[in-house]
C-alpha cells in the first residue's frame, strides 16, 4: 500500500504544479494581452489626434483657398482702375464738370467699393519709411534717406497678403545734406 499512497501523492503534487504553471502562464498571457491593448489603444488615440489634426487643417486649407480664390480677378481688375485714376487726371477742367465724367467718376467708385468689400485694399506709401515688403523701388532721388517721396503705381493687398506691390521712388538722403550745411 505504501506504494499506491506514493502514487497517490506524487499525483496530487503533480496536478498542484501543472496549476501553478497554468496559472503564472496565464498571468504571463494576460500582462501580455494587456501591454499589446495599451500599445493599440495609444495607436488609436494618436491616429484619431492625427485626424484631427488633418481635419483642422484641411479646413484652415480651405478657407485660405477661399479667401484668396478672387487674386487672380483681382490682379485683373487693378490695371483697369490704374487706367480709371490716370483718366480722371488728366480731364480737362472745362470738361471735369460734365455729367458723363460724373457718371464715370460713380462707376469707378462703385468698382472701387466692390473690390474693398471682398477684401481689397490700397497700401499707404508717400511719406512712408521703405519697406520692401510692400514696396518695390524703381530708383532713388533726392528727398529722406529711406523714406517714399514718389508714388509709380498704386500697391495693393487682399485680406492680409500683397496682391502688388506699391512701386515708389525713395529718397536718397541728399536733401538732408544741403540743409545740414
Amino acid at each position: 500500500m505504501r506504494q499506491e499512497e506514493s502514487e497517490d501523492l506524487n499525483s496530487q503534487v503533480e496536478p498542484e504544479i501543472t496549476e501553478v504553471e497554468d496559472i503564472e502562464a496565464l498571468k504571463q498571457a494576460l500582462a501580455e494581452a494587456k501591454k499589446r491593448a495599451e500599445a493599440n489603444l495609444a495607436n488609436w488615440q494618436r491616429a484619431q489626434a492625427d485626424f484631427i489634426n488633418y481635419k483642422r487643417r484641411s479646413e484652415q486649407e480651405m478657407a485660405e483657398v477661399g479667401k484668396f480664390a478672387n487674386t487672380t480677378l483681382m490682379l485683373t481688375l487693378l490695371p483697369i482702375l490704374d487706367d480709371l485714376e490716370r483718366a480722371f487726371a488728366s480731364i480737362p477742367s472745362r470738361l471735369a464738370k460734365l455729367d458723363w465724367v460724373d457718371g464715370i467718376r460713380l462707376i469707378e467708385r462703385k468698382l472701387r467699393a466692390s473690390l474693398e468689400a471682398q477684401g481689397l485694399c490700397q497700401i499707404k506709401a508717400l511719406g512712408e519709411p521703405f519697406d520692401p515688403r510692400f514696396h518695390e523701388a524703381t530708383r532713388q532721388d533726392k528727398g529722406k534717406e529711406g523714406i517714399v517721396i514718389a508714388e509709380l503705381q498704386k500697391g495693393y493687398m487682399l485680406h492680409d497678403r500683397v496682391i502688388r506691390p506699391t512701386m515708389v521712388v525713395v529718397g536718397n538722403g541728399e536733401e538732408e545734406e544741403k540743409k545740414e550745411e
